[in-house]
């Protein structure tokens, strides 16, 4: 258990470098990240609803569970990003992406899920070490899956709609420390409909 508290930390941060490469700005690579708190909460009710420990092997199938839930996310940010990029309106995206990676983001959970049944189910000797893998992966899925398709869409639509003003406020911020230090006036800064 002791390596596991270096690799998952560690698997966690390899995620969200290669979602950085992958999508070019942090603010989504930290959106997509926001499956793994959603297949964690599955995870941990589901071995809470059968009785299971939190074991090394409970804790392996968490590993496996973060890679498939951050696969779904991805899915359907990079679908929404590519028609963005084509022309259509933020909010259009947003629902047009939604409807149509539902089904691809609930085949790739369902088979998974059905996948670890018989592991889930298992009374044969060495189930015990199966169980709460695939406990961890199936209730994961669920989870993650449902809230993926739920919560990402709206807290896409809400980020990208506020960053524009989120990084003029920022920008203004920089600027304006930045002529404290050399002694130069920073330029005045009106919010976006705040305009006199």
């Amino acid at each position: 258990m002791k390596r596991l508290t270096l690799i998952v930390p560690l698997v966690l941060l390899l995620i969200i470098g290669f979602l950085y490469a992958s999508f070019g700005n942090g603010r989504q690579a930290l959106l997509v990240m926001l499956n793994v708190p959603f297949a964690l909460v599955g995870g941990i009710a589901a071995l809470w609803l059968r009785g299971l420990n939190l074991n090394l092997s409970a804790s392996v199938g968490f590993i496996a569970l973060f890679g498939v839930a951050v696969l779904n996310g991805v899915v359907l940010v990079s679908y929404i990003n590519h028609l963005r990029d084509r022309g259509r309106p933020l909010d259009a995206a947003v629902r047009e992406g939604a409807d149509d990676r539902l089904r691809s983001n609930l085949l790739t959970a369902l088979v998974a899920a059905f996948g670890f049944i018989p592991m889930a189910l298992s009374t044969s000797p060495g189930a015990e070490v199966q169980r709460p893998l695939a406990t961890v992966v199936i209730g994961g899925l669920i989870s993650s899956t449902a809230l993926t398709l739920i919560v990402l869409p709206v807290v896409y639509e809400w980020l990208e709609e506020r960053y524009p003003e989120w990084a003029r406020q920022f920008h203004h911020l920089v600027k304006k420390r930045g002529s404290r230090r050399t002694g130069q006036p920073a330029e005045t800064f009106e919010p976006a409909g705040r305009e006199s």
